[in-house]
């Protein structure tokens, strides 16, 4: 970067002081943000089906007069888009199953099918190939109303429930959230209840080729996966004769591994498919409303509803913890002292929700010990690596009054890490070796997301915090690793992040490297942002002699940047990869471009000065008075392909440390 003037103006003209004065009001954003318990929280979106579903819940259960779901009519109106369906994304044109879902919920609320929105949502959904052309999971929710045929849904045996945790094939090679979803369907799926719900409602207009005419089927591809189809019709003619092994034996087993797995709060796994899955489950064993475990879910739901003057939608889950530790992320990369006390509330309310219980991932991890956090308020048998990773960068940045406490907090977060090491050499989300790629294609898996494989973006995010920790870093001379350890650390190697360790994750990010020099993203939208992970890990971890895989990196946003300054990335780039890093530009994207070019030019000591002052000139240019910035687009990764979210301080926090990190660059 050059530096000559830089106390005023950058070599785009960008003025210091606009800098400084961007910066300030998005710190006084944030910060007048911050909840009187010390953490941050915002709004975490994803389409429609979340809160159609929720409906069809309260419906079924009966408990929907007590909740404020008129209001969802006007929600789900005003999301309708002008082609008269509901998208899966902000601008991907609308998408059947959503679009049924929603069409449902706005039956089950009353609205006629003249209306003219529904009479417009009918002409969509029927364009498209109505309720026959939808997923599995849509099926199965009009399935409970009668709406569509159980004999179209797939049969699980629940003798599953009883395989031994050595089995080749067992719940726990699911990932988490299909796992905390599974279980109780094998509960739902064999009794397969039809609820009558007020009002009754049929969609049989909803089916293209007649109801009489539905062929209610599971989908053939024409390859060895239809070998689960013709499974299923044995599962079926089993289950016609009352012939299924050990049927009652896997349902109290899937009954009370439902039971143990709520939380005191009334959470299931902290994601609501879980939870509405699990209240299914207790619904169709004959567990009444007015059961305490029953009404600590309804509630556990009410708490992820957010309700306005007139509106009443549900998210998908909560995000407080990972809103938090990267909102402090942010205020001390631009400038808020590590001792100010939003920072230290902040830190002291993550220690506090560090989990030191054993979770499902001991199941497979026998090495690991207790130690990590959770992506929500409540969620002790899923805690993540991802999130575990950025609180301990988090904290290792704060300065808290209890520094014992806090490195020993750090200390058996990345003992426990270092566990979670898959063979490959990444690192995944909540498992260990959850790779079994097969179970992708049984019947109900339509949305591939059954496995919890190891990833770049979330292996980045561990060396990113190895290398902030300084662990595993190379010599800038010989390009050994020096030999490090972290404070009060107790476990003994092989636990802790070794050499060996860290030299598996280098291997394997530099074969996930694409041939175009960017990195895939899994939990983010898409190639930017695993690129921008990746970058910030090498820089720290292994600038010397992986210089090759950040300048090729580097290049790679280079090559993406919009005319405008900025970066954007359409959902798209899932089902097309030939629209990586294309997009209209978005704050998010934009700032994960520049953390990775910041990143690349401390590396290599060659900074990208143009790109990298448009992408700041965009930012700034874009950011409102009141120190907010506004994006549409969903950049964050549920199941990719198939569900999609926007963190609604993604916009902020990330831009805020883009900017930060820039200023440091330029100096005072």
């Amino acid at each position: 970067m050059q530096t000559e003037d830089r106390a005023t103006t950058s070599q785009s003209g960008v003025s210091v002081a606009q800098l400084d004065e961007v910066i300030s009001r998005s710190q006084n954003y944030l910060l007048s943000l911050q909840n009187p318990e010390g953490y941050w929280w915002a709004e975490l979106e994803s389409n429609v089906t979340i809160t159609a579903e929720v409906v069809l819940l309260h419906k079924i259960w009966g408990t929907d007069t007590t909740r404020p779901l008129h209001k969802v009519e006007n929600y789900l109106r005003r999301q309708q888009r002008e082609h008269g369906g509901w998208e899966l994304f902000y601008g991907d044109g609308g998408e059947l199953s959503t679009s049924v879902e929603a069409y449902m919920a706005l039956k089950l609320l009353g609205v006629s099918e003249t209306d003219p929105a529904m009479q417009k949502a009918r002409q969509f959904i029927c364009d498209r190939g109505g309720i026959s052309k939808t997923r599995i999971f849509t099926k199965f929710h009009l399935a409970l109303i009668g709406c569509y045929d159980w004999q179209g849904i797939p049969s699980i045996p629940p003798a599953i429930m009883l395989l031994p945790d050595n089995f080749p094939v067992t719940i726990y090679e699911m990932s988490s959230w299909a796992r905390g979803s599974t279980v109780p369907l094998l509960i739902v799926f064999d009794q397969k209840p039809v609820y009558l719900t007020n009002p009754t409602i049929k969609l049989d207009e909803l089916y293209v080729e007649g109801r009489e005419h539905a062929r209610f089927e599971l989908p053939r591809h024409g390859d060895w996966s239809d070998l689960f189809v013709h499974l299923d019709s044995v599962f079926k003619q089993l289950e016609n004769w009352n012939l299924m092994p050990f049927r009652q034996e896997g349902l109290a087993a899937a009954e009370k591994w439902v039971l143990e797995r709520q939380e005191a709060t009334g959470d299931w796994g902290g994601i609501i498919p879980a939870m509405l899955n699990s209240l299914l489950a207790l619904r169709s064993l004959g567990y009444g409303s007015a059961d305490p475990i029953v009404e600590r879910g309804l509630q556990s739901i009410d708490r992820f509803a957010l309700e306005t003057d007139d509106c009443y939608w549900v998210q998908p889950c909560v995000s407080p913890v990972w809103d938090t530790a990267l909102v402090m992320r942010a205020l001390i990369d631009s400038g808020v002292a590590p001792d100010h006390p939003a920072i230290v509330k902040g830190g002291e309310w993550l220690l506090q929700k560090q989990i030191l219980d054993y979770g499902d991932w001991a199941v497979k991890n026998k090495a690991g010990k207790p130690g990590a956090w959770a992506f929500e308020f409540d969620n002790r048998f899923y805690p993540d690596v991802d999130d575990s990773a950025v609180v301990v960068m988090a904290l290792h940045a704060a300065k808290l009054p209890n520094d014992g406490l806090k490195q020993a907090a750090i200390a058996r977060a990345v003992d426990w890490i270092a566990t979670m090491q898959c063979r490959p050499g990444g690192w995944a989300a909540f498992d260990i070796d959850n790779d079994q790629d097969w179970l992708n294609q049984i019947p109900y898996g339509d949305l591939k997301a059954m496995i919890d494989p190891n990833t770049a973006d979330v292996t980045a995010r561990v060396l990113e915090m190895a290398g902030r920790l300084g662990l595993g870093i190379r010599d800038q001379g010989s390009g050994e690793i020096q030999s490090a350890s972290v404070p009060n650390s107790q476990s003994p190697m092989p636990n802790s992040l070794s050499p060996h360790r860290i030299d598996r994750a280098l291997a394997y990010l530099r074969q996930e490297q694409e041939p175009e020099g960017c990195w895939f993203g899994r939990w983010g939208v898409n190639y930017i942002y695993g690129t921008s992970g990746v970058l910030a890990a090498l820089s720290l971890i292994a600038p010397q002699t992986h210089r090759r895989e950040i300048e090729r990196g580097a290049a790679w946003l280079m090559t993406v940047q919009n005319r405008d300054g900025g970066w954007g990335e359409t959902c798209f780039s899932y089902n097309d990869r030939s629209l990586m890093g294309q997009g209209d530009s978005t704050a998010s994207q934009t700032a994960w471009a520049l953390i990775g070019l910041l990143a690349a030019g401390e590396a290599t000591g060659k900074y990208e000065t143009n790109a990298i002052e448009r992408g700041i000139q965009y930012l700034l240019s874009t950011q409102r008075p009141d120190g907010i910035w506004d994006e549409a687009y969903f950049t964050g990764t549920g199941f990719p392909c198939h569900f999609y979210l926007k963190y609604h301080l993604y916009l902020q926090h990330f831009p805020l440390t883009a900017l930060g990190r820039y200023r440091q660059l330029v100096g005072s």
